[in-house]
């Protein structure tokens, strides 16, 4: 109970310890206890080593083996078995030295561990023993006396892992040889210990019964005591014989013990069955002292026979056996009539109780050793003895398992013939003794089988078989003891009385079907035993499947002959013996047969039918026939007359019997079962006398009108049986079968096509399944049909398919297409060399064309495709596998590559066509892989099939339309100065994909498929090139695709299934050799221009291809002149990769050619135009040092103004504008932006005259021809030019003191005044136009492309600019407004522009919007001062216009939103509708919310009330929680700061340009953001009183993410704002704490000092802010709790910042000391949120209250009293 650290007893210097108590108990008594346990036993010991000087021995063993040790003599089971666990692992690491020193104490601690009640601890104890011998070895020597009593015991443990590690253990410690000799020399100590155990231990001497319960102990005695048992068994049986008797005196004196024959009746079955294996050992070892103890061993033994116990019973059953043996007079010590045989009947009677396998094979040596005295009368016991096998044989225990029924069959067999052999003899007493086992006995038992179906499995009637063999041999035997005589008598008596019985079961008109099935297996068992004896497992032979049919028909080397068998065949027999069961047998047949066909005749009995199958098929012979044919007597005279003429034509009985019978039983139609007709047909077959005459047969049948049903089952008895198919194979290879199956074939396939009602499923499945059988079926490595017949049908078959493949309605074709299928698939499956029939291929190829077909198109369902994509494979297994494939060349390759190239170069194909059709070649193109040797030529052959030839190549490509020239032309990268038809053709109206995609996209998956298999060809180099021709061909179409401006659904989902198929940048790169693919790329670009240089470029990109390997592709600048079109788009893309120096290079010399270029060569591309491209693309792609020729070059085109001014497009009607005039003046129009951002030299006064006058002549040009911005070319020259204004707009923008030097002297004031004017004014009112004559821009890109330019220009509107508008006058009826008409106008102008679906317009918009808002709170002023005295709390709308936009957006917002709950994240897609409509309305808040800033305190107050009762606010910040992702991490390049915050879209400010377009997809989500954060930052008080009415839901999720995003960005935003606010109160100063979240104010007047303290919460500002107390001096308690409440109500409800909280609360306050009063129910002087002072008097008791608060007062009291003196208020 105590600690080691307890206070101890006075005079108790050391702690207790066992080990020394143990030792003064040594000294005090003297004695050496040297044995501790419980009673009388030596083996209960444990590690106590308390002897005198203990310490000393202790000390020898290892300090771990001590612990180990010590645990072990603990009583907790775990603590045992986990030390044993430790002890064999350290016997198994430490050192046999250390090991050795355990060894004089491990016998005494075996001895008790290894006789533990736990089996874990017995098991890990023998395991631990085995690791202790393995260190110790012959050392164990001295203790084995002392521990092999045990170990025997061990090793005869109930639980076989402890025995069988006990016996391991031993195996180790001895060899084999050893084990006799390691017992004898311990036989002495073992035999005490066991004889102990048996004889004197008790439950309560093994353990000790005040700690061990009751039921334990019983365990573990009993336990022991089997042990012991077994243990003595195994001792005996393991020592030397010459040792044993040695011990035969200590035996007799435990066999002379009562104690131990009672074990014979012990209740514990383990006990018994080990006591009776000791007895049968003493039997077989000590036979003498048995014999004398005879009077105690036979009732021990022979008394107990009915022990029923599974345990028991074999070591009974042997010792009964053993005794019976060894004790000659055994019987005469038990009565045997009344004491043994009485209990053996009543276990036979009840089938063995379930231990029959066990009983019954000892019943015949029992029998034979009782004596002739016990078993008299003899049929008696005999009848007795067999009565009770059948009836146990009866018990429904038995009938249950297959093994006991044949062990008491096969018992009964062995005793009825012993009992015969006893009884042989003419006698009387024999004779009856004789017949009643055969009639009272056997027959019986084989009614018995007859009438229960779960014995006729059993080995009976083979024994019986056996048995009549055995007699039949013993007749002919010559014995002067007349035995022969006897056998003849018992087999005529056998035959009797099995005919009587067989007739009495067959002669009855509901004859048993069951019963008639057994007579007829049995007759066939006993007509040839020998062939019908079920094989042993020696006899089965093995026959692999490629071995040749004929082997099967051939028997040591000799083919079968098929004979008439008119005699039955007893194969092994003599002739002379045959005849003994011949004619019994066959009378009994005929007679069974003639019983049958009476009934079959007179009652149409069905059973008895198919019961004379069974025997014809058992016995076909003439004779059988005959006797059938007798019985047709009373029969008509037609019927007669058949007869008369069937005999004149046929003497074989059987065919008579075919003519008159069977054929009217195979024509009946109402029959379903036919099966065993057609045995019968093969009886008649096998009775003919040779082939001709059975394929006359056969013929006839077949043109009958017979059920094809009957055909399948003759063919498939004819595969499954060698001897049948050469009865039938004449027939089967004849004409006529072979034409009536195609007609069959035939027939199928144009039912099931044509008819729309089918007929019965089985009834068409039979015909299928014999098609398929005919086709797939070989015997002897030939078919069964002719082969004329097999190819005809298979031509059926495939037309059958090409009809389906037309027909439009899929359910006709179902059953027909998926039995051509399944025939279709088991044909290429089965047969080897099946395709090289040409009507075959025809069929596969048809097949594949189903498979490489959309069902769409061939209407099939997913389980007929499934089924036609099985067979197809199937069947190009076969192709790509058959031997001499390449000798004869495949016509199936070859069609159907060439009917893929038509599929893709000239049908209109869909993603889904397409796909289908990939995949079923990338299916063909696996298997030919698998091909082997041939894979590479097959490949080879179809790939060169497939390919395009380059002529194809170009018309794909010309094919492809020409709309994606307008994006690389309108962003610079391309130039052209020709007009393309079709540039305007929208694609979007085409739902199949252009032929160039399809072919390069199934082309390309080929090639990958076979440069991943590294496939090696004859011409390597040939085949290398021609796949990276595809693969450039596959670019681009891809690149076509990348240019255009909205890619059609459709093109996005081939780019999708491309990714599906691995077809992709990133499966080419690994693939294919870039330098030869960019090689081919700029070859091309230089040829043609146009698309492949863009591919080219896009191919430079991907790989990050070295400026150096593309200085290889032209090698020096000169090469790209004369310019084409081609070498103008080649330099125009390469212009990014070149160096610096051949940049350089080429502005000099296109600088020099423009210098000397002539007035015709302006336009054309090797003239200025061209010049210019590759100048404008040099300069766009970096700067270079030649910026001193920028200059010179404008002076150049100013040059040819003044030569030819009809060149230059200013202020004229573009519609006679040619291509070259248009894209010359856009190649000088994008010049000039160029020239002013690169140009380090300043411009003269006339250079800037000329170019704010040519953009400003180009703009009218633009605002004048708007009805042609179709046109591509007039399109980009609009773009270009508003490209223009905005660069001229940005460059006078950014214009500072220092640059202002360098212009000019009145050029920024001309800009301002003059030309900056003009132009904006010019595009507002473009812009208005051009929106209003279309309300949606998202169809007609060209708009899109203009309104992105002009947008970028009206951006830099200025606010006067837009306020001197020159705009028509718009104004709309009842709307409430203030504003001038002229601001009005544009309100109402632009706002609804934020409604237009297209991204510029709505941007453009927001900004010049931007630029106005602020001014318009002004002009509410006056409404301002007209509601201050208003009763009702007065509310005023933002600007109108604003609003009704708004209401309009809501409405879309609510059906794009209403489905997504609060909270989750809805992704818009960029430039969707959606996109448009919600961009609009977050940009109307965005302005509402300037709007709103931008207003004074009173306004404010009226604004947000209007927000209140409108619901517009509520509705917004559910639509932004909606809108703003649930991570806003900003989507840029990771901070360089590891420190450093993470940006989101509440830190990171939002910059909307007009072209922002690379991060449209965060879009949305930031301004979402935006919006928010200055939701939360203008109406604070409002989203709070939101954020409170939210259901718990939304309430934790906004609180949630606002504390996590925004809190945090809004307090630093307040605090700071606090410490560089510049606003000054008198009498108040504000300090900021940033670390803290706190703003301390402190005001004082006089001698009144005070101190606030203003907390912001950390979710700010939901959250309430907290005012806290500081100093304060000279102010009352109550008037200070009243200032304070105030400032918390005013932070809280009104929405600003804590500035102007404060400067109302200080008003407040100085309104107070200014004397006037509070208001007396907000007790607050200055109203909380309209800033008015209390005015309203009450008559009575003159206080003054706020309007508001009155009204508020009377409407929630429904009274109309003052809230003070309670008197009416007027």
């Amino acid at each position: 109970m105590g600690g080691k650290n307890k206070q101890r007893t006075k005079g108790n210097l050391r702690p207790s310890s066992s080990g020394r108590a143990a030792e003064l108990l040594a000294k005090e008594c003297g004695t050496v206890p040297g044995f501790i346990g419980f009673g009388t036993s030596q083996s209960d010991l444990g590690y106590v080593p308390a002897v005198q000087g203990a310490e000393e021995i202790d000390s020898l063993v290892d300090a771990d083996f001590r612990m180990v040790l010590r645990k072990l003599s603990k009583r907790d089971v775990i603590t045992k078995l986990k030390a044993m666990q430790e002890f064999g692992a350290m016997c198994k690491e430490r050192e046999s030295e250390v090991v050795k020193g355990v060894l004089p104490y491990w016998p005494r601690i075996y001895c008790k561990i290894s006789l533990d009640h736990d089996r874990r601890v017995r098991e890990a104890t023998q395991q631990a023993f085995e690791q202790l011998i393995l260190k110790v070895k012959k050392h164990l020597a001295p203790y084995l006396k002392s521990i092999m009593g045990y170990w025997l015991i061990a090793q005869c443990d109930t639980y076989s892992p402890a025995a069988s590690a006990a016996k391991v253990a031993f195996e180790t410690a001895f060899p084999s040889s050893k084990q006799p000799e390691a017992l004898a020399f311990c036989k002495e100590e073992v035999l005490n210990m066991l004889h102990d155990h048996l004889l004197k231990e008790t439950p309560d001497t093994l353990s000790d019964p005040q700690t061990v319960p009751e039921e334990e102990r019983e365990a573990k005695y009993y336990r022991i005591l089997t042990c012991s048992l077994l243990a003595l068994k195994k001792l005996l049986c393991m020592l030397p014989k010459n040792e044993t008797h040695s011990l035969e005196e200590k035996l007799l004196l435990l066999q002379s013990q009562n104690k131990f024959w009672k074990y014979s009746k012990h209740s514990i079955s383990q006990v018994r069955s080990a006591f009776f294996e000791l007895v049968s050992t003493f039997s077989q070892l000590f036979p003498e002292s048995m014999k004398t103890e005879a009077p105690r061993v036979c009732p021990a033994v022979l008394l107990s026979i009915d022990d029923s116990d599974a345990v028991v019973c074999p070591a009974l059953w042997e010792a009964v056996l053993y005794i019976l043996v060894t004790i000659e007079d055994c019987w005469s010590h038990v009565n045997a009539k009344k004491g043994v045989l009485p209990k053996l009947w009543i276990v036979l009677r009840e089938g063995g109780r379930g231990l029959a396998t066990v009983i019954y094979p000892n019943l015949l040596p029992l029998i034979s050793k009782i004596p002739h005295d016990i078993t008299e009368p003899k049929l008696d016991f005999y009848r007795t003895f067999f009565t009770s096998l059948i009836q146990g044989l009866s018990s429904e225990r038995v009938l249950a398992s297959h093994s006991e029924c044949s062990a008491i069959i096969s018992s009964f067999m062995e005793c009825l013939r012993f009992a015969v052999l006893q009884n042989l003899g003419e006698g009387d007493e024999q004779k009856l003794i004789q017949k009643m086992l055969i009639c009272d006995q056997l027959i019986p038992l084989l009614e018995a089988v007859l009438k229960e179906t779960r014995l006729q499995t059993g080995p009976l009637f083979y024994q019986i078989a056996e048995t009549l063999s055995y007699w039949e041999t013993k007749t002919e035997m010559l014995n002067d003891d007349g035995t022969s005589e006897t056998f003849r008598r018992l087999l005529s008596n056998f035959w009797d009385s099995l005919s009587k019985m067989c007739v009495f079961h067959v002669d009855s008109a509901v004859a048993d079907e069951k019963s008639l099935f057994a007579i007829s297996s049995m007759l066939q068992i006993l007509q040839s035993p020998e062939s019908s004896m079920k094989p042993s497992k020696r006899a089965i032979k093995i026959r692999f499947t490629d071995e040749n049919e004929s082997e099967r028909s051939t028997e040591n080397g000799k083919p079968v002959e098929v004979t008439s068998n008119s005699q039955s065949e007893i194969l092994t027999s003599p002739p002379h013996i045959l005849f003994l069961r011949k004619e019994p047998l066959e009378d009994l047949v005929c007679s069974l047969a003639e019983l049958s066909i009476v009934y079959m005749r007179e009652q149409k009995s069905d059973r008895h039918l198919k019961f004379l199958s069974a025997l014809l098929n058992s016995f076909p012979c003439s004779r059988v026939f005959q006797v059938l044919l007798e019985q047709e007597n009373d029969v008509s005279a037609a019927q007669t007359e058949l007869q008369e003429y069937v005999k004149l034509q046929h003497e074989n009985p059987s065919v008579r019997f075919l003519h008159q019978n069977l054929l009217a039983w195979l024509k009946e139609d109402w029959r379903e079962e036919t099966d065993f007709l057609v045995d019968i047909l093969y009886s008649v077959l096998s009775c003919c006398n040779n082939n001709a005459e059975r394929k006359n047969i056969l013929d006839d049948l077949t043109k009958m009108d017979l059920k094809w049903n009957i055909f399948l089952q003759i063919i498939q008895k004819a595969c499954s049986d060698t001897v049948k198919h050469s009865l039938v194979s004449g027939w089967l290879k004849g004409d006529i079968l072979g034409e009536n199956l195609v007609i069959l074939a035939d027939d199928l396939c144009y039912k099931g096509l044509k008819t729309t009602t089918t007929s019965s499923e089985s009834y068409c499945s039979e015909r299928w399944t014999l098609l398929s059988l005919v086709l797939s079926k070989h015997v002897k490595n030939a078919s069964l049909i002719g082969e004329i017949y097999v190819e005809r049908i298979i031509d059926k078959l495939q037309a059958a398919l090409l009809k389906a493949k037309d027909l439009s309605e899929a359910g006709n074709t179902e059953p027909s297409v998926s039995f051509i299928c399944d025939v279709a698939s088991n044909f290429f499956s089965s047969v080897k060399g099946c395709l090289l029939i040409p009507s075959s291929e025809d069929l596969l190829f048809t097949i594949f064309q189903l498979c490489a077909q959309s069902q769409d198109a061939t209407c099939l369902s997913d389980f007929l495709v499934h089924k036609l994509k099985h067979t197809w494979l199937s069947g190009l297994n076969s192709l790509v596998h058959q031997v001499g494939y390449m000798q004869k060349q495949s016509n199936f390759l070859h069609k159907s590559a060439l009917w893929v190239k038509n599929q893709i170069q000239s049908s209109s194909m869909d993603v889904k066509s397409l796909q289908v059709l990939i995949s079923a070649v990338n299916d063909l193109l696996t298997k030919l892989l698998e091909a082997g040797e041939q894979s590479s030529c097959l490949l080879g052959a179809y790939f060169g099939y497939i390919t395009p030839s380059n002529s194809e190549w170009e018309k794909l490509r010309e094919s492809l339309p020409i709309e994606w020239l307008h994006k690389p032309l309108l962003e610079g990268r391309l130039s052209v100065n020709s007009e393309h038809s079709g540039t305007d053709v929208k694609l979007c109206k085409r739902t199949t994909l252009p032929n160039h995609l399809c072919t390069a996209a199934l082309l390309s998956k080929m090639a990958l498929l076979i440069l991943q298999d590294e496939m090696v060809f004859e011409n390597p180099d040939a085949e290398r090139k021609k796949m990276e021709t595809i693969i450039a061909e596959l670019l681009y179409s891809l690149q076509w695709i990348e240019e255009l401006d909205n890619p059609p659904c459709q093109l996005l989902e081939f780019l999708n299934m491309l990714q599906v198929i691995s077809v992709a940048y990133e499966d080419l790169s690994a693939l294919v050799n870039t330098t030869n693919l960019l090689q081919i790329l700029f070859s091309r670009s230089k040829e043609s221009g146009r698309l492949w240089a863009l591919v080219m470029v896009k191919l430079i990109h991907k790989r990050n291809i070295a400026s150096s390997e593309i200085k290889q592709l032209y090698k020096m600048t000169e090469r790209f002149f004369p310019l084409t079109e081609g070498n103008l788009h080649t330099v125009q893309s390469l212009s990014p990769f070149l160096p610096e120096e051949e940049k350089e290079e080429l502005v000099i010399q296109c600088t020099a050619k423009l210098m000397t270029c002539m007035q015709t060569e302006l336009f054309t591309i090797d003239g200025a135009f061209g010049y210019l491209a590759i100048l404008n693309s040099c300069l766009n792609s970096g700067s270079i040092d030649c910026r001193e020729l920028l200059p010179g070059i404008l002076k150049i085109i100013m040059s040819w103004r003044n030569d030819s001014e009809d060149s230059f497009l200013f202020s004229c009607n573009l519609k006679e504008a040619t291509p070259q005039l248009l894209g010359f003046n856009i190649e000088m129009i994008r010049y000039l932006p160029l020239l002013l951002k690169y140009s380090t030299l300043p411009l003269m006064d006339n250079e800037w005259d000329f170019i704010m006058c040519s953009t400003l002549a180009w703009l009218e040009t633009t605002s004048e021809n708007r009805s042609l911005y179709h046109l591509p070319l007039v399109q980009i020259f609009a773009c270009v030019s508003c490209d223009m204004a905005s660069a001229l707009s940005a460059y006078f923008q950014a214009v500072t003191p220092a640059s202002i030097k360098n212009l000019p002297v009145n050029l920024l004031s001309e800009w301002k005044d003059f030309f900056s004017e003009g132009i904006h004014t010019l595009l507002l009112t473009l812009l208005v136009k051009v929106t209003g004559e279309s309300k949606d821009a998202s169809e007609k890109s060209f708009q899109n492309s203009i309104l992105k330019s002009l947008g970028e220009v009206l951006t830099y509107i200025s606010k006067d600019q837009l306020l001197n508008h020159k705009l028509p006058a718009k104004f709309i009826a009842g709307q409430k407004t203030n504003l001038p008409d002229k601001l009005q106008t544009l309100l109402n102008t632009l706002s609804p522009l934020l409604l237009f679906r297209a991204r510029p317009v709505q941007v453009t918009v927001y900004h010049m919007l931007h630029k106005l808002v602020p001014e318009l709170p002004k002009f509410d002023e006056e409404d301002l001062k007209s509601s201050g005295d208003e009763e009702e709390e007065s509310a005023l709308s933002p600007p109108a216009a604003l609003m009704s936009v708004l209401a309009t957006q809501e409405l879309f917002l609510e059906n794009i939103l209403e489905c997504i709950p609060v909270g989750e994240f809805a992704v818009v897609q960029p430039l969707s509708e959606e996109f448009c409509f919600i961009l609009g309305y977050l940009l109307t808040w965005k302005l509402i919310l300037t709007f709103f800033k931008a207003a004074s305190s009173q306004l404010r107050a009226l604004y947000s009330q209007y927000l209140r009762r409108t619901k517009n606010l509520n509705r917004l910040l559910y639509h932004l929680f909606r809108l703003m992702p649930e991570n806003p991490t900003f989507p840029g390049p990771a901070t360089e700061i590891p420190d450093k915050d993470t940006k989101t879209f509440f830190t990171e400010e939002l910059h909307l340009g007009v072209r922002d377009t690379a991060v449209l997809s965060s879009q949305i989500p930031h301004l979402a953001c935006s919006v928010y954060h200055m939701t939360l930052k203008d109406l604070p008080a409002m989203v709070r009183l939101w954020w409170n009415s939210c259901e718990k839901r939304v309430f934790n999720i906004v609180d949630k993410f606002t504390s996590k995003y925004v809190s945090n960005v809004l307090s630093l935003q307040e605090i700071s704002s606090v410490q560089t606010s510049t606003q000054l109160f008198n009498g108040m100063t504000v300090k900021a704490r940033s670390a803290t979240r706190e703003v301390i104010a402190t005001y004082s007047v006089d001698d009144i000092f005070i101190e606030l303290i203003i907390q912001l919460p950390p979710n700010y500002p939901l959250g309430s802010i907290t005012v806290e107390s500081g100093k304060r001096v000279g102010v009352a308690v109550q008037q200070w709790r009243n200032w304070m409440l105030q400032l918390s109500t005013y932070l809280t409800h009104q929405n600003g910042s804590i500035m102007e909280g404060l400067a109302l609360w200080k008003n407040n306050v100085d309104k107070r000391f200014e004397g006037i009063e509070d208001c007396m129910i907000c007790f607050s002087v200055i109203h909380g949120s309209n800033y008015s002072l209390p005015k309203k008097a009450c008559r009575t008791c003159k206080k003054k209250f706020h309007s508001a608060c009155l009204y508020k007062w009377f409407t929630s009291s429904n009274k109309s009293t003052c809230p003070l003196c309670r008197e009416t208020f007027f």
